[in-house]
């Protein structure tokens, strides 16, 4: 733009005054003001204030050396509007402002005082006004357009900012889902190969013993072996049945453990385990039937590990109006018995009790013996949807304070 404008107002003009149109001993000073006028043009958008300083000393110049505008006077508008434009405080874009006011008056004060006639005090003022219009104006579009940028970026960066921000929540929901889904399908096989398993052993353990005394009884002995072996097959074939990776091959579903289950389940443990069912079952969701299911299978495991040989164990169940009250007491080592694990199947069914909105409590017994305590509202499907850790009212929980028998 500062070369278009060299060529178009200043050369000319330089050829014209140096051929006799103008005086001889102003063309010099035309040149060298008309290139202070133009040149700073390089520098708007980068360096708009050096620009100005520039244009500011071509201004001056003018006004003490001619006494005619120059055609270079054309660039001040588009001066004033760089300012404005890539200048970001607008304090020091009001110098051009300031500069061109004043350049408004001095520069038509200085015409009308030269040695060419002519100019009125109309004249004056019409030349002061077209001046100062080529300041203001230029100025505030400058800043207008510099406003309406910088919210077009802003807009753009929130849009960014907020599509990050939405990218990293759905990753991160990704990764608690699979962390969940991880999580849930580790309880689950734990709970299944944890209480077969020890079935299995106890009862192998019971049959060797049988088979001296009463050999007759062995059958029964590993036909039960047999069945839990069974069951545990079709439950790890339940479980895993979601992760097959071919999703054209229909995977094989089993029904999940029920209620109605559980007296089968207490059976195969053994003879060392009794059941007690106050109430009718009720017609619940899956989820709050495996939830039953699995903590009194993960009972009876801790019960067939750490008992002892000797001890016995009972499964109370009482299905009332609003709730399922569980619980599963022993009388062999209790708070004396050593530990094999890490404590995940105490951990496990906290945390399935918990997503069903009931409580559990375990812990040694102060008669001897240890006890798994659960409380479990009818409503859990609906309850599950609340925050895991969410227990339930002050009276369930007083319904399950036994100071004797500390949670842990």
């Amino acid at each position: 733009m500062a070369g278009f404008f060299l060529v178009a107002t200043v050369i000319p003009y330089f050829f014209l005054s140096s051929l006799g149109f103008f005086g001889w001993q102003e063309h010099w000073s035309q040149l060298l003001v008309g290139l202070l006028l133009v040149l700073p043009l390089a520098l708007r958008t980068h360096y708009p204030m050096v620009m100005l300083a520039l244009s500011t000393i071509g201004g001056i110049a003018h006004i003490i050396f001619l006494d005619q505008p120059l055609p270079a006077l054309v660039v001040v508008p588009i001066q004033v509007y760089s300012v404005a434009r890539w200048v970001e405080d607008s304090r020091k874009s009001r110098l051009a402002v300031i500069v061109g006011a004043a350049g408004s008056i001095a520069g038509p004060l200085s015409w009308a005082l030269g040695e060419e006639p002519g100019w009125t005090v109309n004249v004056f003022v019409l030349a002061v006004l077209v001046c100062a219009g080529s300041v203001f104006t230029p100025y505030l579009v400058g800043r207008r357009v510099r406003e309406a940028t910088r919210a077009r970026l802003d807009a753009e960066q929130a849009a960014e900012d907020q599509l990050a921000r939405a990218m990293a929540e759905r990753e991160q929901a990704a990764r608690l889902s699979e962390v969940r889904a991880r999580q849930q399908i580790a309880r689950e096989l734990h709970d299944v190969v944890a209480h077969s398993v020890s079935v299995m052993v106890v009862q192998a353990e019971g049959g060797r013993a049988l088979a001296a005394k009463k050999p007759e009884r062995a059958a029964e002995v590993l036909e039960t072996i047999a069945s839990t072996g069974r069951e545990a097959l079709t439950e790890m074939r339940r479980i895993v049945g979601v992760l097959r990776s071919d999703p054209n091959e229909e995977p094989e579903y089993v029904p999940a453990p029920r209620l109605a289950d559980i007296p089968g389940m207490v059976e195969r443990t053994g003879s060392r385990v009794s059941l007690d069912v106050r109430g009718t079952p009720p017609e619940v969701g899956s989820s709050l039937a495996l939830t039953t299911y699995r903590v009194v299978q993960e009972a009876l495991t801790n019960f067939l590990k750490h008992a002892g040989p000797a001890a016995h164990a009972t499964v109370h169940l009482h299905y009332l109006p609003h709730r399922i009250h569980l619980e599963v007491r022993d009388n062999g080592a209790g708070a004396t018995a050593t530990d094999d694990g890490h404590g995940n199947g105490l951990r496990g069914m906290r945390e399935r009790v918990h997503a069903m909105g009931g409580t559990l409590v375990t812990g040694p017994h102060p008669d001897g013996g240890f006890c798994v305590r659960a409380d479990l509202p009818i409503d859990a499907d609906r309850v599950k949807s609340r925050t895991p850790h969410s227990g339930p009212s002050d009276s369930a929980r007083r319904e399950l304070h036994d100071p004797g028998l500390p949670g842990r």
